[in-house]
């Protein structure tokens, strides 16, 4: 089977520092050969101005927010790509896409899975968002799309640290931990990060290990000697969900997460998912997890965005006799009760927790 060319999605508010961590990879041998897509916005080509000539295959888009034009030029621009590589033209393991700073990550992850011709051959490897530590405040509290980029990151890339008070950095991961508590964070050396950090963050393959399933839901490691003392916790459901927000704006974004130590029925999961896609899908951030179906010997991983899901992965590397579940949500304008009630749905054992649609408040239906 011939492996897909992973794909990394460079998303960051405008100035955050996207272009400076991008020309520093390129220029960093242990990064490999990476082909880039460098989206430009407006005729003036901002981006472009600031690549240095050095990165030579660098392949620019047309003029225009490439979250406006994704389903033409950057579907038409990644098949090139592909022939030029097919005929030696061009030679590269792996793909960046640096996107505007207003553009909003989804609309590329949707691309990558439904063109027919990209879906062959590329494979989303993870999405690295910058925040600018000087700003990134200020930038949460008045952009939606600041938000959305942190919210939808594997990986958050802190820039210009060297340049912000240290009670200033504090209060920043204190709002991160906030929006996205499960993306682990890097500190920028004057825009420079290993590269390794950047890269292997999905976790949507056969041969990946426990522990780095674990990191990708960013759940702790089970416990081996846990009930053998005799004082394990009965079955249930746990769900976690963000602490509240002193800023009104983060109130948009909701994170819940949930353990369920006993398999899940396949037809509750598929009600749970069929129902929470079909009232609230355009809300829904991200959704990953690692589930158990009653049936299966092992678990499979799965990873949203809205309503687009990538194809379920089985893990054969997986320890018997784990059989717990993690699911975690990030969504955008969905109460943390109405979350928090659609995944208790999934503790089908626990009949006081069954939510169905109509739980869901029909004022907060996406029409």
């Amino acid at each position: 089977m011939t492996m897909k060319i992973p794909v990394t999605l460079l998303t960051g508010f405008l100035g955050a520092g996207k272009t400076t961590l991008l020309n520093r990879l390129l220029h960093d041998p242990a990064a490999g050969r990476i082909a880039v897509v460098v989206n430009e916005f407006g005729a003036a080509g901002l981006d472009h101005d600031l690549i240095e000539s050095a990165a030579e295959d660098v392949v620019l888009m047309p003029a225009g927010c490439i979250c406006c034009t994704i389903r033409g030029d950057l579907s038409k621009t990644l098949a090139r790509l592909l022939v030029r590589r097919a005929m030696g033209e061009l030679r590269f393991d792996r793909l960046v896409i640096e996107t505007t700073g207003l553009a909003d990550p989804a609309p590329i992850h949707h691309t990558l899975l439904v063109d027919p011709v990209l879906a062959a051959d590329y494979q989303l490897d993870g999405t690295v968002t910058v925040v600018d530590t000087l700003l990134g405040l200020s930038t949460l509290d008045r952009h939606a799309e600041a938000q959305a980029q942190v919210a939808m990151a594997d990986r958050i890339v802190l820039s210009k640290g060297d340049l912000a008070e240290p009670a200033m950095v504090a209060a920043l991961q204190t709002r991160l931990d906030r929006l996205n508590p499960g993306a682990k964070r890097i500190i920028a050396d004057k825009g420079a990060v290993p590269s390794g950090m950047l890269f292997g963050l999905c976790a949507m393959r056969r041969a990946i290990t426990q522990d780095q399933a674990l990191d990708w839901l960013a759940a702790p490691a089970p416990d081996p000697l846990a009930g053998l003392s005799g004082m394990a916790l009965p079955t249930a459901a746990k769900i976690d969900l963000a602490a509240p927000s002193h800023h009104a704006r983060d109130d948009r974004i909701t994170t819940a997460a949930i353990t369920l130590d006993a398999p899940i029925a396949p037809d509750l999961f598929d009600l749970w998912l069929d129902t929470l896609i079909a009232l609230r899908g355009p809300d829904i951030l991200r959704m990953k997890g690692i589930v158990h179906i009653q049936g299966l010997p092992t678990p499979f991983v799965f990873h949203g965005v809205q309503h687009i899901f990538e194809p379920p992965v089985a893990l054969d590397h997986w320890p018997a006799g784990d059989q717990t579940s993690r699911i975690v949500v990030i969504a955008r304008d969905i109460a943390q009760q109405d979350l928090a009630a659609s995944l208790a749905m999934l503790n089908g054992a626990d009949e006081r927790q069954d939510v169905d649609a109509r739980d869901i408040d029909a004022k907060d239906i996406d029409a």
